[in-house]
């Protein structure tokens, strides 16, 4: 199927713009961007993320150049991504670019961007459909959510006719002083120029959605090239906050119908003697310490998730999972309230930060499960940012699983009133009486909201790749056993 490229017909005509014409266009471009710019920093409601991408040899370097002398560079920061390092190939795509988004009020221009392997899927013979159309998914559910928590994306493709690139290529490689901004692949555009163009006009048709557009800017001529890419930036800084039906909001998902929940399918009396105890936690221990020591784990990254009822043991069972690892291969990342820094970027921002390296751990004590447990019920979250959070739960583990890090989540499962047993010895203990708060009595207070949330989130992010492990934690002997005997026994499988 030949794709429709009449969107770069225009670009193709390669229209130009005088100098006189250009002159008072650009003295009000320069003063109008900065105001915005400030504009948006006073009030940072959003980022703005410039993705740079197009025909090589369309002179994209040396406009993002005049951006940044035309805007305050000091509140802008240009991302370069070439081909991914040996570290990054040990991540989900996407990890890279997570770890530098903006902050609210500042602007991100990216170079290399996760279009890349887009374009190279695009451009093989014969093309891999299948592997295409996976690909601009995730591109398109990777946008779409960080649009809808903050970033505003601006994707502009920089294009001209085949034979304007090939004169400037030749412009530029004639003057000494400007010979060094070619490149060896712009020689090589015109000879494929009928290629990548079909092959661009897939990928923009693929990925240009209502909350991250593409536009096109011709690039022929400088000062056109620069003027209308000035206008766009500043047509993206003055655009208002856009309403969640412009940014596709999902409905929530359906909850599974009959049946008893979750929460109340729990065996709540099971028990272990200390003596069981005392042999079984050596004994599982034991195994785990020969697993993450074993070559076959220098492979592997993990990560652990704790959630559950407050003081139903997250603290302690983690405690005697990490007696049995090497402290330089984990890291246990305890979650509270975003900082100012997490609050000014999307809110799985901060978790894809801390995802472990091969042959290392990361250990949740409490987890991105919060949009959907305390931030909906104490209304920090507003009810359509609450309910779309599960399926972009969904889509971040499925990228972890797709990149071999194995999840395994836990929920620690007590009952109302042994909740309130803890508490009580807590506030009698002179070690304990710190981890008991006015906040944990006000949770309390709502215990059935926190069980419907909880009910909820296991029925919707239980999934074939990352399944919920709801464990009865009344006895605590009995859930640490049972979480130390999970993590062994998926390990086991993994690493075989």
């Amino acid at each position: 199927m030949t794709p429709d490229t009449t969107r770069f017909e225009e670009a193709e005509r390669d229209p130009d713009i005088s100098k006189e014409q250009a002159r008072p266009l650009i003295t009000e471009l320069r003063s109008e961007l900065l105001k915005a710019q400030y504009a948006r920093l006073e009030n940072p409601q959003r980022s703005l993320l410039i993705v740079v991408a197009g025909i090589d040899g369309a002179g994209k370097g040396a406009t993002v150049n005049l951006i940044h002398e035309w805007m305050d560079s000091r509140h802008i920061r240009t991302l370069a991504f070439g081909p991914p390092t040996d570290e990054e190939t040990r991540f989900p795509l996407f990890w890279r670019y997570w770890k530098h988004l903006p902050a609210k009020g500042r602007t991100g221009i990216v170079f290399g961007s996760w279009y890349a392997p887009l374009m190279q899927l695009l451009s093989e013979k014969p093309p891999k459909q299948a592997d295409i159309e996976r690909l601009a998914a995730s591109i398109r559910d990777f946008e779409a959510l960080i649009s809808r928590d903050g970033v505003q994306v601006l994707k502009l493709w920089y294009h001209l006719s085949r034979d304007a690139q090939k004169r400037r290529i030749a412009k530029l490689e004639s003057d000494p002083d400007t010979a060094w901004m070619v490149q060896p692949q712009d020689h090589l555009v015109a000879r494929s120029f009928k290629r990548i163009r079909e092959a661009a006009a897939h990928m923009l048709a693929l990925t240009d959605t209502p909350q991250a557009p593409w536009t096109v800017i011709p690039s022929a001529d400088d000062r056109m090239r620069n003027v209308a890419t000035g206008q766009a930036i500043l047509s993206a800084l003055r655009e208002p906050m856009p309403s969640a039906a412009r940014l596709g909001t999902p409905a929530r998902p359906a909850l599974p119908r009959g049946g008893r929940r979750p929460l109340s399918r729990v065996d709540y009396s099971a028990s272990l003697s200390e003596n069981e105890y005392d042999d079984q936690l050596a004994h599982w221990r034991g195994r785990l310490a020969r697993q993450v020591r074993s070559k076959a784990f220098a492979r592997q990254q993990l990560v652990l998730l704790f959630e559950g009822n407050d003081a139903a043991g997250k603290g302690s069972t983690i405690r005697r999972i990490t007696h049995a690892l090497d402290a330089r291969q984990f890291c246990a990342v305890p979650i509270s309230a975003p900082t100012d820094e997490e609050r000014a970027r999307p809110y799985l921002w901060r978790f894809w930060r801390a995802l472990p390296a091969p042959g290392n751990i990361t250990i949740f004590d409490r987890s991105w499960y919060g949009r959907v447990l305390v931030e909906r019920v104490e209304r920090f979250a507003k009810p359509a940012e609450w309910q779309r959070a599960y399926e972009e739960i969904n889509q971040f583990e499925q990228q972890l699983a797709e990149n071999n890090i194995l999840l395994i989540k836990f929920w620690l499962a007590i009952t109302k009133d042994v909740q309130l047993e803890r508490f009580r010895a807590r506030e009698r203990s002179p070690f304990k009486s710190f981890k008991i708060t006015e906040e944990d009595w006000r949770n309390r207070a709502k215990w059935s909201a926190y069980t419907r949330a909880a009910n909820d989130m296991i029925d919707l992010t239980s999934t074939r790749h990352a399944p919920w492990h709801v464990v009865s934690a009344n006895d605590k002997r009995h859930a640490r056993i049972t979480v130390l005997e999970t993590v062994v026994k998926a390990l086991d499988e993994r690493l075989a």
